[in-house]
């Protein structure tokens, strides 16, 4: 497989980019932030095919780095890719308050956008979860990127709602991991939204009604395939592009459907290729010797065809 030039800067119709990956964050052995590793992760991931990445997103462990370990990650991942990629940072928290602090901390560090995730566990009501994300679009002046994934926030963001919020000057952009195909088509129809599938599955398929790109897991590993599939649909190749997302489905379900998050299973891919990675934290445990194994097989197979 061909690996693609670096990254050209995101076309205006995508203000946060097109290929973006929801970067692993790496540690050393003993736990601590690898600062060099997510500079050399970085630095790899946009000279194959990534022009965003975001940092302390879901796959990033964000639950379990602290505030000024999200800042320094920022600072690091800017410093090593420049303007090549988009830099977005996630900053969602259960408290409003808490959110905007990490959103004017993001903007001091350097990001280009932020990743915010609805209010988890208190399960507010969508007059409330509206209120939030005005707020914290409200606190600084970059960009935002509403996170919707119900399995993990226990609360939808309906459709109704990202209409609402799509009015707001600085709210540009959904991360979609609702497994609502109608309602992302609804917003589409209706908005300037740029509308990322945040699962891998989704890549092509909400590419080809409208989407702007994705925000992958699986770009760790994978990203010069995962940017191919979009570059064969814009190129006019429908029948390669599907081809191609088809033949990642395998490595996708393995990362993300296998029973493990997709942090412990990209993060012990990423070790087997010897790229930085390192270990999860608590109370996230590690893939087995015979997970990263079959991963490995998976991968490469994939790369091979």
């Amino acid at each position: 497989m061909t690996t693609p030039p670096a990254a050209p800067p995101a076309p205006a119709t995508s203000p946060l980019g097109r290929t973006l990956c929801a970067m692993i964050t790496p540690f050393t052995p003993s736990g601590a932030l690898d600062l060099d590793g997510a500079q050399h992760l970085a630095t790899h991931l946009v000279a194959n095919g990534c022009d965003g990445l975001v940092l302390s997103g879901t796959t990033g462990e964000s639950p379990t780095t602290t505030d000024a370990e999200k800042s320094a990650l920022v600072t690091a991942v800017r410093e090593a890719v420049g303007d090549r990629a988009k830099v977005i940072t996630g900053i969602g928290t259960p408290d409003t308050r808490h959110t905007t602090e990490l959103a004017r901390e993001a903007e001091k560090a350097g990001a280009d956008g932020l990743l915010v995730v609805s209010p988890y566990y208190s399960r507010p009501p969508q007059d409330a979860i509206e209120a939030h994300f005005r707020e914290v679009a409200d606190a600084c002046a970059l960009p935002l990127m509403v996170y919707d994934v119900p399995v993990r926030t226990g609360t939808r963001i309906e459709p109704e709602t990202i209409l609402r919020l799509a009015e707001h000057p600085r709210i540009v952009a959904v991360k979609d991991c609702s497994y609502d195909f109608l309602g992302a088509q609804k917003v589409l129809a209706r908005t300037d939204l740029a509308y990322y599938a945040g699962c891998d599955e989704h890549n092509l398929a909400l590419y080809a009604v409208g989407g702007t790109g994705y925000v992958s897991t699986v770009a760790n590993v994978i990203p010069a395939h995962l940017r191919e599939v979009l570059d064969a649909f814009d190129a006019g190749d429908t029948a390669r592009a599907a081809r191609l997302q088809q033949q990642a489905t395998p490595l996708i379900e393995a990362i993300m459907s296998a029973g493990l998050p997709g942090t412990v299973t990209a993060k012990a891919l990423l070790n087997a290729l010897a790229l930085p990675a390192g270990p999860v934290r608590s109370p996230l445990q590690p893939a087995d010797r015979r997970t990263a194994d079959e991963l490995l097989s998976l991968h490469d197979d994939l790369i091979s065809t």
